[in-house]
């Protein structure tokens, strides 16, 4: 079978079609494509970019639909270029109105299920790492005749600070105009947004911004407010095709940046993870000690060579007269411009070193180990000199080539240069598609530093002078972020060699559980001075503002929420490859990758050690997987019933834990034990059975991020049961709506048998007064029992906390193994037993169980068989009466899990969320439980 990227391509996406992609000139070189087929190419009917920027962290949704029109299959590639610390998270294709979730699988593994699809004729897609490039994604796609296909990508993205702002730049270049063709971003800064501006589309997507230039006006439409703004860019057919009757082949490119206000950096904690982002403003620029290292072998003649020497000309003007610096220029051997060490950039200096520069000429072979180590000698003949340190040491290598000359061996080349070099950093810029960028980059990753492209078909000049441009202005060295080790672990790179202005530092970790503060200590030098400084960070819920413009951007805290525990992975993930690549030891190397691809797993990433597959089964094996489907929902639900059955049963409850007499009943329910009293479950969903009327309410509410709701209290008994929401992703056209899911689970009992029962999506935790604390993991069976205790994982991984005198409780663990972009894990509480439940029991849920609540139906749609209706049908109109309160309500058929079983059709008498307030015992905002009411579980 061919390779994916050698087959001729009907539908060509170029270099950012499907994802955004930021920081544009840390990108790889994309590979040049051109259509060779005389057929017809797939037609794009539609094309859309959606991207959310949360305190720098980017999430780029990109949905494209494709349409087929050939009598023959065809495959639509895609060749993403992707910024070091982008990921693919998610990728879906649609067919016929079905869903096809792609799988993270280990590299190889995703390429045969791939292949085996192919072969098949089956639709397929792979979303994997190419080999010559480590940040490169390919995305194969087979599209079937007459077929419609659409294909959804997700991608996360932790924005670069370069030159004292953010860019992000979406790629749009669908190779034909688009009908339906939009590009949606919001921004949301904690700290406030200092300024936001959408560029002209950039055509050459090899610049950055500041280079580019800036003709005509800003697009689309921009809404700011001090913390958020919003971009929406939607171009007709004739904007597309205003310069080009292809479409649009340009880069969607906005920039910013935000208001700094601590000199320790922005740290931010959520959810047991938090991200450091560390960005001093207003510091003095210190000196540096530059070594030029310029390639002048044969391959650099022509136009290579006299793009660096105008190149060099700037950069030789903007030294400072502090910097001292010296040039080395290499082909078979190095020779030094000045032999002794560094000089001062004096202008008669500056002068001689152009004139120097004018007068290069190529000569020869490649002897890259040669150059560097001479580099390295220059700078510690200035170190041993009576003046001691001249400031920063720096050296900036360009090359085109491969080392064919001295010493070729590389990992011989590296150590000789991580010796030679010392404490200096080594930025290379590989420069063309013959440069040896895998070793460039090695040599400078060794070295404090960091590699990038020069692109040869662009503008050299300003790329260049660009790069020189990030580390022109260095401001602190040896950079040491340290965190308290009672409180913080599993903490990423947190010591940097240079800070350099304009540019940001980011660390991300784990909080201990019960940490109450993050303690944060920076250390760093000047080239004359010690800086120290220290924070300490509250781990607590948000507080509200008082300033009533702050509503707007709590938003940035709830939305990050989710994201930082995925970037804590992704670094971790990153620094496990990169050691990996340092590491000859086989068992080592084996443990590195074995650790990275874990963690890829565990958290849906596509890196380099795993890939993205999509198969969509045949007609045959759609249906086979259906029966088997049902045999086993068939076989699950007895199964189920039984379990309910037997934990229902009183008898069998002493059996199971021999430590609880027998409950008597406090209560004269009627309906049956098998359905759960009340539940609130997804984001959240609240569903109360009404014993009296025998029919079910159903109402939502939207609470907000960190919000502990009292479920249940029952004074009488000492029972009290509270849960936790976390933020959500919105939904796409509803970004102003609020949605959450329960996180954590807590169950406290009072009396003389106090206990407090903690369920969280990793672990169960009961604490007993005056014993230890014991723990249950979600991922096994297990059990604890105690005197009117049991708590209990099933084998269906479900959790069950029995209080005995007939109150139990079930806490569903939503686990999802390919989520899309808006599901989390999440939890779910189900009353599963009330009969024990006092009658002043109160409670968001709780206070239905003996509420006087009288339900008239007033009319039934007609024509209409309830049984026969479909889900979301209207099947009566009524009028809910509590108390004085009277409000409509709409009896529809509705997805109902009121029992162990799967979910299934029932109905409900459904509340407008205007009127839940209505109906409730007392305001939403009672039921909010307050840190110091909380049980110390809460605390963390």
């Amino acid at each position: 079978m061919e390779r994916l990227w050698e087959i001729t391509l009907t539908l060509v996406f170029s270099v950012c079609v499907l994802l955004t992609c930021v920081n544009v000139a840390e990108k790889h070189a994309g590979v040049k494509r051109n259509v060779r087929s005389s057929q017809p190419q797939l037609e794009v009917t539609e094309f859309h970019v959606k991207s959310v920027v949360v305190s720098r962290y980017a999430r780029t949704t990109v949905i494209s639909s494709v349409f087929n029109p050939q009598p023959h299959a065809q495959e639509a590639t895609f060749e993403v270029d992707l910024p070091p610390t982008a990921f693919i998270s998610n990728f879906t294709i649609t067919s016929n109105g079905k869903e096809y979730v792609s799988q993270v699988k280990p590299k190889q593994t995703a390429k045969k299920i791939y292949e085996a699809a192919k072969e098949k004729g089956q639709t397929a897609g792979l979303v994997a790492t190419r080999k010559e490039f480590s940040d490169k994604f390919s995305i194969a796609v087979s599209v079937p005749p007459g077929e419609r296909l659409s294909f959804k990508l997700s991608f996360e993205q932790l924005l670069a600070r370069r030159l004292g702002s953010y860019e992000l730049v979406l790629g749009l270049r669908p190779t034909q105009p688009v009908q339906n063709l939009t590009v949606e971003v919001t921004i949301t800064e904690r700290t406030g947004i200092s300024w936001v501006r959408v560029l002209p589309l950039r055509t050459d997507q090899h610049l950055s911004n500041t280079l580019a230039d800036d003709k005509g006006g800003d697009i689309g439409t921009l809404w700011r407010s001090e913390k958020r703004a919003r971009v929406f860019y939607s171009p007709s057919i004739e904007e597309q095709t205003s310069s080009s009757p292809k479409g649009l082949s340009a880069d969607f490119v906005l920039k910013y940046d935000i208001i700094f206000t601590d000199l320790i950096g922005d740290v931010q904690v959520y959810d047991g993870y938090f991200v450091h982002y560390f960005a001093p403003q207003e510091l003095p620029v210190v000196p540096k000690e530059v070594i030029f290292v310029i390639d002048v072998s044969g391959s650099m003649s022509g136009s290579k060579l006299e793009q660096t020497k105008e190149a060099m000309d700037t950069i030789l003007t903007d030294l400072r007269r502090h910097d001292y610096f010296n040039i080395v220029t290499f082909a078979t051997d190095a020779y030094t411009w000045q032999s002794n060490g560094t000089i001062a950039a004096t202008a008669a200096n500056v002068k001689r070193a152009k004139d120097f520069m004018k007068k290069l000429k190529v000569r020869d072979s490649t002897n890259i180990n040669a150059a560097l180590v001479k580099a390295g000698h220059l700078l510690r003949s200035s170190a041993s000199s009576q003046e001691g340190s001249r400031g920063v040491p720096l050296v900036i290598f360009l090359t085109d080539g491969e080392a064919n000359h001295g010493v070729t061996h590389k990992p011989t080349m590296r150590g000789n240069v991580r010796e030679a070099l010392g404490p200096a950093a080594l930025f290379g810029l590989a420069f063309g598609r013959g440069a040896d960028y895998d070793l460039v980059r090695q040599l400078s990753l060794d070295n404090r530093g960091v590699a990038r492209r020069v692109y040869s078909d662009s503008k050299v000049v300003l790329q260049l002078k660009d790069f020189y441009d990030e580390v022109a202005s260095p401001l602190l060295s040896d950079i040491q972020l340290s965190y308290n080790d009672d409180q913080a672990f599993d903490v990423t790179r947190s010591l940097f060699p240079n800070y350099f202005q304009g540019s940001e530092l980011v660390v991300a970790g784990r909080i201990h559980p019960g940490a109450r503060n993050l303690d944060v200590t920076l250390n760093a030098f000047d080239t004359k001075k010690h800086l120290t400084a220290e924070n300490s960070i509250l781990i607590s819920d948000p507080q509200p503002s008082e300033d009533p413009s702050a509503s707007e951007s709590t938003l940035d805290q709830e939305e990050i929420s989710g994201f930082v525990r995925h970037l804590w992975a992704y670094m971790t993930i990153k620094e496990l490859l990169l050691t990996a690549e340092n590491t000859s030891d086989p068992a080592a190397l084996a443990e590195l990758k074995q650790n990275a691809t874990s963690l890829s797993l565990k958290y849906n990433f596509v890196t380099p050690v795993t890939s993205m597959v999509v198969v969509k089964p045949e007609a045959q094996e759609e249906e086979k997987e259906k029966e088997k489907e049902k045999e086993k929902e068939k076989a699950s639900d007895e199964k189920e019933e039984e379990d309910l059955d037997e934990a229902s049963s009183p008898g069998s409850f002493r059996r199971k834990a021999q430590l609880m007499p027998a409950p008597p009943v406090k209560s004269t329910r009627t309906h049956s034990g098998r359905s759960f009293a009340s539940s609130g479950d997804g984001d959240p969903h609240y569903v109360v059975h009404l014993p009296k009327l025998e029919t079910n309410l159903c109402f939502t509410i939207d609470g907000h991020a960190s919000d502990v709701i009292r479920l249940l209290e029952d004074a009488e008994n000492g029972i009290n049961v509270d849960g936790r929401l976390m933020w959500a992703p919105p939904e796409v056209g509803h970004e102003d709506v609020e949605r959450t899911y329960f996180d954590q689970i807590v169950v406290s009992r009072s009396g003389a048998e106090p206990v407090v029962v903690t369920v969280t999506l990793d672990a169960v935790n009961v604490s007993r007064q005056g014993g230890p604390d014991r723990t249950l993991k979600t991922g096994a069976v297990g059990s604890i029992r105690g005197p009117d205790l049991w708590v209990h994982i099933d084998e269906h991984l479900r959790c069950w906390v029995d209080l005995g005198q007939g109150i139990s409780f079930l806490v569903l663990l939503h686990h999802y193994k390919h989520p899309d972009y808006l599901q989390l894990n999440h939890l779910g509480f189900y009353l599963a037993r009330a009969d024990g439940l006092s009658v002043g029991t109160q409670g968001l849920l709780g206070q239905f169980q003996h509420a006087d609540i009288k339900i008239e139906e007033r009319e039934r749609p007609e024509g209409l068989r309830r049984a026969q209706a479909r889900d979301g049908s209207v099947l009566g109109l009524g009028t809910l009466r509590r108390g004085t309160a009277r409000v409509p309500v709409t009896l529809k058929r509705k997805k109902l899990k009121d029992t162990v079983r799967r979910p299934h059709a029932g109905l409900c008498w459904e509340v407008q969320k205007a009127d839940v307030a209505k109906i409730l015992a007392q305001p939403y905002e009672a039921y909010i439980q307050r840190s110091d009411r909380l049980s110390p579980t809460f605390m963390h």
